[in-house]
């Protein structure tokens, strides 16, 4: 079975050489993401802040700042996780005694369960969390390993639920500690389509912004999974062990999450959120996003954890979230867009806006040879899930073996750079 919640991971973590205590007082204004940066850029282990300064909670970083700690956190699932993923790639592999008895045992634990008892909770204020500012610029504290909750309005419940990781600003601007907080995502996320809806029916959407959680949780929140699959869904797969939970009054509640923030989104209702120190190595500026009233802000009862990270220039702890995402889903890009052999997101580009791909040409040959299905397939990949979010695809068709690995980026730029035809091959879509 997998983690109960984030303290059980911590204790694992430490029992095993991972993480490391940091007993001196600490300020999460500045100087926690300081010394996460530090630690990160060395290859070191977690880190547990026991002593916040004006918190009353502990806080954890860098859980995922290695390949070799991510694995270690899912050692027990990402195996038979993979053969599981094949299946939707290769459908005929369930006939593989091993992915059968695979696919087999994980069906346990696939679907999230209810809860018999309401998880016990207490409620806090915004001055006990060690909410981080982690660069000079940014406009408040941020949560920066949130998990937003949200059900369709339609179709209330888990299984039409969705979990997502969009950066929640609890102060500075126009917030009023502990009453809003900025909520950054584009409308073209799951949230999106769940508020648009609200709106549609002049409701406000209810919101559970939980923060603190098994690791399976929070990856799961990051995992371009399609519409139809909840994350919460996938994080039962990956953490082997089902999720459990309570619903009241719309909102989420389980005993797997460290805190808990209700609240809802109202209808044209948005506030100045950022700057914020971003991926690329910039400020995103500041710009309106919808606001979460809050109603409450709760903390579990026993060992709650307030986990966090530092986002900046690659490569940075959510890299690992890109590497596992990668592992898990490679091979299902062959089957959802035929033709297209792999893609790459570019880590050192911020991941979305630099992808790089290895199509295929099977059409009928002519005599002179030209680009012509993996234009097909570029728009494909374009249009293709969170891969929507690139700004640059370089593209080549497999010529027989002789393309270097896409994951060899100066590689594969060269082999195609001496190849391209501005005048032919360069297209633009605004």
């Amino acid at each position: 079975m997998g983690y109960k919640n984030l303290y059980e991971a911590v204790l694992d973590l430490e029992r095993n050489g991972h993480l490391v205590r940091v007993k001196e007082e600490i300020d999460p204004y500045l100087e926690m993401a300081a010394v996460h940066r530090r630690v990160h850029d060395q290859k070191g282990p977690a880190l547990f802040f026991e002593n916040v300064s004006g918190a009353t909670f502990p806080a954890v970083s860098n859980l995922f700042g290695t390949a070799e700690r991510a694995h270690f956190l899912f050692r027990a699932s990402l195996a038979p996780l993979k053969s599981v993923m094949r299946l939707k790639a290769s459908p005929l592999s369930i006939f593989r005694p091993r992915v059968f008895w695979n696919a087999l045992t994980f069906g346990v634990h696939a679907l999230p369960r209810r809860a018999c008892f309401m998880p016990t909770f207490k409620e806090v204020s915004l001055k006990d969390l060690p909410v981080t500012t982690s660069w000079p610029k940014d406009g408040g504290p941020f949560v920066t390993l949130p998990m937003v909750y949200t059900e369709d309005i339609e179709k209330p419940g888990v299984m039409h639920s969705n979990l997502g990781m969009y950066r929640v600003q609890t102060s500075g601007n126009e917030y009023v500690d502990g009453k809003t907080m900025g909520m950054h995502y584009q409308l073209h996320r799951g949230i999106g389509i769940h508020h648009t809806k609200a709106n549609a029916q002049k409701k406000p959407l209810k919101v559970t912004l939980m923060v603190g959680g098994t690791p399976a949780l929070m990856l799961s929140a990051v995992m371009p999974l399609p519409e139809n699959i909840p994350e919460l869904l996938f994080a039962s797969l990956l953490g082997k062990r089902s999720v459990a939970y309570r619903r009241k009054k719309g909102f989420f509640y389980s005993s797997q999450v460290d805190f808990l923030v209700h609240g809802e989104v109202r209808q044209n209702d948005t506030l100045p959120e950022g700057p914020f120190g971003d991926h690329l190595g910039y400020y995103s500026l500041t710009h309106p996003f919808p606001v979460l009233h809050v109603e409450k802000i709760l903390a579990r009862r026993k060992n709650a954890i307030w986990p966090f990270t530092v986002v900046g220039r690659p490569p940075q702890e959510d890299s690992q979230f890109g590497a596992l995402i990668h592992e898990l889903t490679g091979d299902l890009v062959s089957s959802e867009i035929p033709g297209v052999k792999a893609v790459h997101a570019v880590d050192a580009a911020g991941v979305h806006p630099l992808l790089l791909a290895l199509g295929s040409e099977r059409y009928m040959p002519y005599l002179e040879a030209q680009p012509r299905e993996i234009l097909t397939q570029a728009n494909a990949i374009l249009g293709f899930n969170q891969m929507s979010l690139a700004k640059y695809l370089f593209i080549t068709a497999d010529d027989g073996g002789g393309v270097p690995s896409i994951y060899d980026v100066k590689a594969f730029l060269c082999h195609l750079l001496e190849r391209v035809d501005w005048t032919r091959d360069l297209h633009f879509q605004t």
